[in-house]
């Protein structure tokens, strides 16, 4: 069931999703201070491809509070306004709501994804 529900994700937004990870992610590798962020972009881009099956958990220390303070400021806001405003169009209809579910999920990463690590379910 989480291969068709991935498949869908993929077609209806989950792509547009990981476009934007991978182009913030490109962004914050053109300095090498950035490069850090640059890999946490490209880590949740795969996220944001199949997110079915797969869970986040926050954690972190000190160091990756300041990192996601600083991630906040220039991309999570955008990022996770966007992934909002997908996630209320899906939950529009009954069918959707699990995919704005994951919009939801991927918005709350948005903002902190220093210390959050994917795990199966």
């Amino acid at each position: 069931m989480n291969f068709l529900l991935n498949v869908l994700w993929f077609l209806f937004g989950g792509f547009l999703s990981a476009l934007s990870w991978w182009f913030a992610g490109i962004l914050w590798c053109i300095t090498i201070i950035g490069i850090p962020y640059g890999r946490q972009c490209f880590k949740f881009a795969k996220l944001s491809l199949a997110p079915f099956g797969k869970d986040v958990r926050f954690g972190g220390g000190a160091p990756s509070f300041i990192a996601n303070v600083i991630w906040t400021i220039f991309f999570g806001i955008p990022m996770a306004i966007e992934n909002v405003i997908i996630g209320c169009c899906w939950c529009v209809t009954i069918i959707g709501i699990p995919y704005g579910i994951q919009f939801f999920k991927i918005a709350k990463l948005a903002l902190a994804p220093f210390g959050a690590k994917v795990v199966e379910k």
